[in-house]
């Protein structure tokens, strides 16, 4: 049953892939869906047995290295974290299937399509299941490969291009830093599998640990968007809405928060990298939310979002909070992917406008698709008793409870962002459904709710992204429950969760809540009720460095590419030119020929056919063998005993090859 959780999307995929003419159109959506959705009953099942009955499974298929010290096996291994990922995984992945049946119906390339996104739904799958680094790393590649033809589906649109080459690229440098870090895990502890290493993490020193846990974080910051590896994300949404919704939703950005997860015994012996982990957490979802704050693209604002969120997974990592962590990238997982595919439903139904300037007043045309996105909005803006709340906040009160100034940092930054996340939120369902009508007249009489495939998506979503938290908080965070067993660890040092519920001042609880009503209230208030405030605010020169400024996304693409990949090509060319070719020609076989064609030239010179030029060489050369031989006697050569035979080796080599070669000139 466990295998097959993993092989039946990986086999739709298959068939849709390979045999995509002979299954035809409709028999590619048949199979992969339904690929997908019997390996979420059996993933409901799986979360059964191992989860609430607490029987961890592993499977050995066989052994795959077998070298020396190193034994690595094909094996899977299904634990509390495993189960808990891949239910929001194969869910929101099936419900994005059914969505796509009829958002890309008028697509040419459908075969194509469902294959990829069952291949990538499979990628995951191995990722979260291997019971080693090097199978979880079979995973790792798999999404990254298929990610990169998903956001290049519509290959003929170099924008498309691009993107796909940045995402590619991006990760790859991730993948490097990822890779020299289980270079340096097998080095310390002789083994890949995940419970020999941390068995003996108590044991090492702590600045290896250190030094691993932070390569291992470089990794993560690429396949999770955290500064300074996150431009890509926002790239990638020239991709079809449905990827979107899959890659930044539930799985290719939550696999570097699952690696980190997964080494928590790892992170718990270093405090340096979860000193940094909060950093980098905390400042990427402010930063994040910031960019999103002035965007135009309808997919660009829920990108940023995404990227915020995740700062806010990274931030209750550092703070040794991995189940909180958890239960926030699952939460997150549903309400982001409902906010994509609600953002899909409003662009397919609006001529394909994706710039919310352009839109407005859609509440009369698609009151449904206003429902489920003003659901997902509230679940993220943290709404009380909403599924976001339950993990949002409980990550602020945690920053707090540490009483500590990277908790404090959190916190502060946090509190900020929930504000802006709350604002920019708002922003976007004020501009596309509420305020007066901007598009063209012929979009608004096109304009139309979406078929069943697409709203049963979007209406399951909506009921996970206001249920589920509650549902599920008691046994993912609740104080004392021990879900997680074995699979997640937090050093007794740091536990905090009893400080947080308990002992925290109401005000300290209460003022994320706050601020973030109060972003929704101004975001409502200034483009729906006062729009002329916000354009009087760029009349002024700061104003409109300040909007470029967040516009821009802190021009982090202009750094990146004036300086990084600028150098980076130059350098290329130099080494190309210089290295490279430079090699070739003076080492490789055009060199070598080169070498030999011309000491030949130069041997053939000397044969001048004067006899007395002759009896001068056969002088010299008698000289220097003499010389050669007697030169033990005369000097010390310990040191060149070796050197002195390759001499005479090749002076003899001479000797005999010249008068072949004289032979065969007077032949010529």
């Amino acid at each position: 049953m466990y295998l097959s959780i993993i092989i039946l999307p990986l086999l739709g995929s298959i068939v849709s892939g390979f045999m995509g003419r002979k299954v035809g159109v409709t028999g590619a959506h048949i199979i992969t869906c339904t690929c997908l959705f019997l390996s979420s009953l059996l993933m409901t099942v799986a979360f059964y047995e191992v989860g609430i009955c607490g029987s961890p499974v592993t499977i050995n298929l066989g052994s795959w290295v077998d070298s020396e010290i190193m034994n690595i096996s094909w094996e899977f291994f299904f634990d509390q974290l495993t189960v808990s990922l891949g239910l929001a995984v194969l869910y929101c992945s099936t419900l994005i299937h059914i969505y796509s049946i009829d958002y890309l119906s008028s697509d040419p390339h459908n075969q194509r399509f469902f294959s990829y996104l069952s291949a990538f739904t499979g990628g995951m799958l191995v990722l979260i299941s291997g019971a080693n680094f090097f199978v979880m790393f079979v995973g790792w590649e798999a999404i990254g490969v298929v990610s990169y033809l998903l956001i290049n589906f519509y290959f003929t649109r170099i924008q498309a291009n691009k993107a796909a080459i940045l995402a590619f690229t991006m990760n790859r440098s991730g993948d490097m830093l990822m890779s020299i870090g289980f270079f340096a895990i097998f080095a310390v502890f002789g083994s890949l599998n995940y419970s020999s290493i941390f068995s003996l993490v108590p044991y090492m020193n702590e600045t290896t640990i250190t030094i691993i846990a932070l390569f291992l974080v470089g990794g993560a910051l690429a396949k999770s968007a955290n500064i300074p590896l996150h431009s890509w994300l926002p790239g990638s949404m020239e991709a079809p809405t449905p990827v979107s919704a899959l890659l930044h939703a539930a799985t290719l950005v939550t696999a570097g928060i699952y690696l980190l997860l997964r080494c928590s015994p790892l992170l718990e012996y270093s405090p340096t990298a979860l000193l940094v982990i909060t950093v980098i957490g905390s400042t990427t979802a402010f930063f994040a939310a910031t960019c999103g704050l002035l965007q135009n693209d309808l997919k660009r604002i829920i990108a940023f979002s995404t990227i915020s969120q995740l700062g806010y997974m990274m931030m209750a990592i550092g703070l040794s909070q991995y189940n909180v962590a958890l239960m926030h990238t699952v939460n997150h997982a549903f309400f982001k992917a409902l906010l994509f595919l609600g953002a899909g439903a409003v662009i397919h139904s609006f001529a394909d406008q994706q710039d919310v300037r352009r839109m407005g007043g859609l509440i009369k045309f698609l009151p449904f698709t206003y429902s489920v996105m003003l659901v997902g909005s509230l679940s993220l803006l943290a709404t009380p008793f909403l599924t976001g709340f339950y993990s949002k906040d409980l990550i602020l009160e945690l920053a707090y409870g540490q009483y500590s100034f990277s908790g404090m940092y959190a916190y502060i930054l946090g509190t900020l962002t929930a504000g802006i996340t709350a604002f920019y939120s708002f922003r976007l369902i004020s501009l596309v459904f509420l305020t007066n009508p901007n598009g063209q007249k012929q979009s608004y009489l096109n304009s139309h709710e979406s078929n069943l495939s697409v709203i049963i998506p979007l209406l399951v979503l909506a009921l996970f992204s206001i249920f589920f938290g509650y549902v599920f908080s008691d046994l993912f965070v609740g104080v004392g429950s021990d879900f997680f067993a074995n699979s997640l660890f937090i050093h007794p040092n740091n536990i905090s969760l009893i400080e947080a519920e308990f002992s925290l001042n109401p005000i300290i609880k209460l003022l994320p809540v706050i601020i973030s009503f109060t972003g929704a209230l101004t975001a409502i208030f200034m483009y729906h009720r006062n729009p002329e405030f916000i354009v009087s605010l760029t009349n002024n020169t700061l104003g409109r460095k300040i909007y470029g400024f967040l516009n821009g996304k802190y021009y982090f693409d202009v750094i990146y590419n004036h300086f990084i990949v600028a150098l980076g090509l130059k350098l290329g060319y130099t080494i190309s030119k210089e290295i490279d070719r430079g090699a070739i020609e003076l080492l490789g076989p055009y060199g070598l020929a080169n070498t030999f064609s011309n000491t030949g030239n130069n041997i053939s010179k000397l044969d001048t056919g004067i006899i007395t030029t002759y009896s001068l060489y056969i002088t010299i050369a008698l000289l220097s063998l003499l010389f050669l031989i007697f030169a033990p006697i005369l000097i010390d050569t310990s040191m060149f005993n070796e050197i002195r035979l390759i001499i005479i080796y090749f002076a003899s080599l001479v000797l005999v090859l010249s008068p072949t070669k004289n032979l065969d000139k007077n032949l010529n």
